[in-house]
């Protein structure tokens, strides 16, 4: 493991042979702390947002206003984490990434992340920067309306999948839209 600021630092999660400021299409996910119910509730099979929630979602659509590149296709916020599908594009056109791409050498730029930059680095107009952002916004906002401030609102890291074909973007499109429907089977459950 490596040191960053004299502390022993996780490895990223991140695929090091990506870069995430690309275009494509990808399925994120971004939970809270200890997977804590901030958010709201789901009744009757609908999420039900709490003052949070609403704080949450408020900095989510704004954040494409603010970011030209990015778009997002869908998203939801659940009680305890948001799921979207998120796509950098910076075309007029947008042409998903296949997974011959992936497997090609041109995408990959070798030692980009493991020589070339430090181990905190973000890539502008990345995935990471932006989830970076939207966390710090959200949890700007939510210690000026709670007191006591929250400690810690977000997990430290996020899930990240690359969709690489238009059969993968169906399959999760219909999973984060029946999310809240199917809320009690979800693996990050709470009553």
């Amino acid at each position: 493991m490596d040191k960053f600021q004299d502390k022993y630092r996780i490895d990223s999660a991140r695929a090091h042979w990506w870069d995430y400021s690309m275009e494509g299409a990808y399925f994120i996910t971004i939970c809270s702390a200890g997977h804590e119910c901030i958010f709201g509730k789901i009744q009757n099979k609908e999420m039900i947002l709490s003052k949070i929630g609403e704080i949450a979602q408020q900095e989510w659509e704004k954040s494409f206003d603010i970011r030209k590149e990015l778009f997002c296709d869908l998203y939801v916020i659940m009680p305890n984490h948001i799921h979207s599908i998120l796509r950098i594009d910076y075309s007029e056109y947008f042409f998903p990434v296949q997974k011959q791409d992936i497997a090609s050498n041109e995408i990959y730029k070798p030692g980009f992340f493991e020589k070339d930059h430090g181990v905190a680095f973000r890539s502008p107009k990345s995935i990471s920067t932006f989830v970076g952002g939207f966390k710090s916004s959200v949890t700007k906002r939510i210690n000026k309306l709670c007191n006591p401030q929250q400690e810690t609102v977000w997990q430290s890291r996020f899930h990240d999948h690359i969709i690489r074909d238009r059969g993968e973007y169906i399959k999760i499109r219909n999973y984060i839209e029946s999310n809240p429907k199917n809320w009690e089977q979800d693996r990050f459950y709470r009553e």
